[in-house]
Parts: C-alpha cells; sequence; structure tokens
C-alpha cells in the first residue's frame, strides 16, 4: 500500500541481502520510523513491544527471526533456541507458532551448510505467501461491499465499521479486514469507514486511521462505544473485523471491544464478517474457551500517548494513583455471530464443516 505516493510494505528485506527492516508501529501515527533488525532477540523484541504487530506480520517477523538466527549459528540447537526465543513473545496469536513450526520443519533436515540460504528463502516465501493471500480475501470481501451498492441512494457511501488494525500495517501487505475496502475504494466505489479507536493501544485511531489517510479512503474515527449507536439509526451497512486466531468451530479471537461489536451487529441485523488468512485458524482448539487470551500491562490502559500542541510526543497518566488496572488484550466473538468467514478461498460460514472443506490440508 501507499505512504505519501510511495509503496511500502509493512517488513522487507534490506539491500544488503540479510537485514530485515520494519515499520515501527510504536511511533505512529505521529511518526514515520523505519527500524532495522538484525538478529533473532531483535526480532523477538519488535514482536513483545509491538513495534510490529498484527497476527500475520507477527508471523512473517518470527520467520525472518529464525533467518538471522541461522546467520551466527546453524545448528540444531540455534534452530530450537530461536523458536523457543520466538514463540514466547506472544500468546494468542497462532500465526506465529505456524510460521515457526513452518520455518523448523524447512530448515531441520538440510545439512547445516544450506540452512542460512533456506532460512531466508522460506521467510520471503512465507512474507510472499501473505501477501498473495490478502489480495485474494480482497476479492472475496469486494463481492460483500458491492452487494451493498443497490442497497444505497445514488450519492450515498457504504458504511463499513472496522475495529482495531487490520490493515496492511498488520500483516506484510494489504491487509485482511481493510483489503476489502481498498480494491473497492480503487475500483470507484463510494465508501467510508468508521474506524474504532481500539482502546487501550487506539490501534484503530493511531494506525488505521493514518492507513486510510494515506490511501486517500474517507473515514471517521470514533470512540469505541459509538458503534452500537451507529448500527441503531441505520449508519453502519456491514462490519469487517480481522482475528488473532479461529477455532476449529469458527470462533473467533481478536482484539477486545471485537465481541462487542459482534453483539450490536447482531442484535440490529449488520452483518459482521472476518476477514482471515488460512494460517489464522487453528484446528487444534476445538472453541474459543480455549484459547489462552493476554493481558498485557496495566500502563497501556492507565496512560496515553499524544501530540502536544506545540508538537512534543507526550505520555500522561490517565487514572488514579493507586486504581488497580487489568488490561485484556483479547475477547472471543462466538460463532454463531459471525456472518461469515472472508478467507482466500472464498467466503465461508464459521462452523468446522465449511473450514475442513476449504483447507484439509490446516486439519
Amino acid at each position: 500500500m501507499k505512504v505519501d505516493g510511495k509503496h511500502f510494505r509493512s517488513i522487507w528485506i534490506e539491500r544488503d541481502g540479510w537485514t530485515v527492516a520494519a515499520i515501527d508501529q510504536r511511533r505512529l501515527p505521529h511518526e514515520f520510523v523505519l527500524a532495522k533488525i538484525t538478529t533473532c532477540e531483535d526480532a523477538a523484541d519488535a514482536i513483545r513491544t509491538m513495534l510490529v504487530r498484527g497476527a500475520p506480520l507477527i508471523g512473517a517477523t518470527a520467520a525472518y527471526g529464525v533467518a538471522l538466527a541461522m546467520r551466527t549459528d546453524v545448528s540444531d540447537a540455534a534452530l530450537e533456541r530461536a523458536y523457543a526465543t520466538l514463540i514466547a513473545t506472544r500468546p494468542t496469536a497462532i500465526n506465529l507458532k505456524w510460521a515457526l513450526d513452518e520455518m523448523r520443519k524447512s530448515l531441520a533436515p538440510l545439512p547445516l551448510s544450506a540452512r542460512l540460504a533456506a532460512a531466508y528463502q522460506r521467510a520471503n516465501e512465507i512474507a510472499e505467501e501473505d501477501v498473495a493471500i490478502n489480495q485474494a480475501i480482497a476479492g472475496h470481501g469486494l463481492a460483500l461491499i458491492e452487494a451493498m451498492a443497490p442497497r444505497k441512494k445514488p450519492g450515498e457511501a457504504i458504511n463499513i465499521l472496522t475495529h482495531c488494525n487490520a490493515g496492511w500495517l498488520a500483516t506484510v501487505d494489504w491487509g485482511t479486514a481493510t483489503a476489502p475496502i481498498y480494491l473497492a475504494h480503487d475500483r470507484g466505489l463510494k465508501i467510508h469507514v468508521w474506524v474504532d479507536e481500539t482502546r487501550p493501544r487506539n490501534q484503530g485511531a493511531s494506525l488505521t486511521a493514518w492507513e486510510l489517510s494515506h490511501h486517500g479512503v474517507p473515514h471517521t474515527v470514533i470512540a469505541d462505544n459509538t458503534g452500537g449507536h451507529l448500527m441503531q439509526v441505520g449508519l453502519v451497512d456491514l462490519v469487517i473485523t480481522g482475528t488473532d486466531r479461529v477455532t476449529a468451530n469458527g470462533d473467533v479471537c481478536n482484539k477486545i471491544g471485537t465481541y462487542l461489536k459482534a453483539l450490536a451487529a447482531h442484535d440490529n441485523g449488520v452483518p459482521f464478517y472476518v476477514a482471515l488468512p488460512s494460517p489464522t485458524i487453528d484446528f487444534t482448539i476445538d472453541d474459543g474457551r480455549q484459547i489462552p487470551i493476554e493481558q498485557r500491562a496495566a500502563d497501556e490502559v492507565a496512560t496515553m500517548t499524544g501530540r502536544t500542541h506545540d508538537g512534543r510526543i507526550e505520555t500522561v497518566k490517565i487514572v488514579p494513583d493507586g486504581s488497580p488496572v487489568a488490561n485484556y488484550a483479547f475477547d472471543v466473538t462466538p460463532a454463531r455471530l459471525v456472518s461469515g468467514l472472508i478467507t482466500e478461498r472464498g467466503v465461508l460460514r464459521a462452523e468446522r464443516d465449511a473450514l475442513v472443506c476449504a483447507f484439509p490440508e490446516r486439519v
């Protein structure tokens, strides 16, 4: 996608052929900073501190982290150390484990002399596969948006609500939930996006809004609690979110607050779709109650960071001293509330049979 007219991906290999570069998402939207990742530990830190975030991008970053580990040591022990270091960074997004399993499966059978080149090759393949998957998601999701157009009066925009950031910054390129939106916009459909701020880290306000603005997509940032009202008064035509993990029965784990949007959508007859690449499906878990829900640092809730009137970036505390803070990062939306799963192989029912039929190789 584009930043000030120039194409960017969220992660890439530098011209030296081995250094990994990524957009530092912690600095957005006020500063556009590129970070260099040169070791496995750098990659782990980037995932842990959310320099990179979003399930598909976490997976790609982990794959590159293994490749970087192979630069200094190609032994079996080093491969296992890299796996252990990276798998411990974030517990909820299943793409992390999927990518690390892919890297280990590709490298373990090889002679030591072949592992470094193979590691970079497989990591690059994982990144390219993500781009191709998201382009396919764009096409399948576009049909859902196009189906809304005849219901609108001439000149009216199709209103789409999204939560958190499931844009190209959460993937290698295109995004998941935003991929159909970008394609619809580029095809000339009149689109407007309601962007949930997504407390406590504000990925909607700071990342999704930044993306849409740079690509020229009309949008409005709203407080997280506004979506239900907008649905009640007919200002939302459909909801599209991303997800960090989908279970075998179609339950969806995504950024905290997604479940509430699904409930509001269900109560108001608004279609609620979830866009995801197939590596996000976890066939080892039967339902959402089994998903580990990450609990992050209290400071994410207790503080806010922004730009002051004189241009300084400042962090301020917003809760009283001594007040306990809980920070559950994800929630689970039951499959019964999901209108469909937008995947690279079509829009599927949120149920086991449909997922198994579409992705038998993942089972």
